[in-house]
């Protein structure tokens, strides 16, 4: 499927992107996270809502700081690090409560699925992460987390994660009227029901590669990485074997494949590799 991409964003500054939605963007660039972590700023009648204050880089806190005032709120769209590091030293800069789904962020309020949020309505979301959420404004924008970005899909890693999950979710927002994601990294998606979905077909089709794969007679993770990411670096090799993890799984739970002692097989009556 065609991704997007951006120029490297300039760091410290907090741009203009979408009707009272800024977004400044952390120094983490890595190959999991392109040019770092989307920081949301949310301009509220009580104050800026900053959405996943990214990595604890205090120059990307200080900035975010000095770019929003009163700080009203701090909200996390999920627990991964990359998103959540800073918010320890956020809340304490700025007095401003946390927000975040489920029990893995320290918060002092918990979001709830369709609860409402300084105008923003909770979407959860589970897949790439089991307390992952999305937040909708009633205008069509919606900040998408790292369940859609433009410039990757998302990595989903059991057990934390599950593909079963996140392909119910993303079906979901399809029945969202949204015309813009901002997603936790690289650029807005300006056409997000097309994207959203190409990422559906994206997984069907790793599903049929790893059930062909199995059709093949593969039975371990790591021979069905090989044949299925020819030219994958071997650095990612790792990740990739916890997504075909994750989507074994998925056609385990569907009665399409089976785990056995040395590894994985096709239950070919109730699987078509087609």
């Amino acid at each position: 499927m065609q991704f997007l991409s951006e120029d490297v964003p300039t760091r410290g500054v907090a741009t203009d992107i979408a009707p009272g939605v800024r977004r400044m963007v952390a120094g983490n660039p890595s190959k999991m996270t392109y040019h770092g972590t989307n920081t949301y700023l949310l301009d509220t009648d009580q104050g800026v809502v900053i959405v996943d204050p990214g990595p604890d880089l205090p120059e990307h806190l200080d900035a975010l700081l000095a770019a929003s005032g009163k700080v009203a709120a701090i909200v996390a769209t999920h627990s991964h690090a990359d998103h959540v590091q800073g918010v320890p030293r956020l809340r304490a800069a700025s007095g401003a409560p946390v927000f975040a789904f489920g029990e893995r962020v320290n918060a002092d309020e918990r979001l709830v699925e369709g609860g409402r949020l300084f105008g923003w309505q909770v979407l959860h979301t589970p897949g790439h992460i089991d307390d992952h959420v999305c937040l909708r404004r009633d205008d069509g924008v919606l900040l998408s987390g790292d369940h859609v970005m433009g410039w990757s899909s998302s990595v989903v890693l059991p057990p934390e994660g599950d593909m079963a999950d996140y392909m119910t979710a993303l079906a979901r927002l399809l029945d969202e009227d949204a015309t813009i994601y901002l997603p936790g990294h690289g650029p807005a998606i300006t056409q997000p029901h097309d994207h959203v979905r190409a990422l559906l077909a994206h997984r069907l089709g790793r599903e049929r590669q790893i059930i062909a794969a199995l059709s093949d007679g593969l039975r371990a993770i790591p021979a069905m990485v090989a044949q299925i990411y020819p030219e994958l670096a071997p650095a990612l090799h790792a990740m990739a074997a916890r997504n075909v993890e994750a989507h074994l799984l998925k056609l385990a739970r569907e009665a399409r494949a089976v785990r056995l002692e040395g590894g994985w097989a096709i239950q070919a009556a109730n699987c078509d590799p087609a």
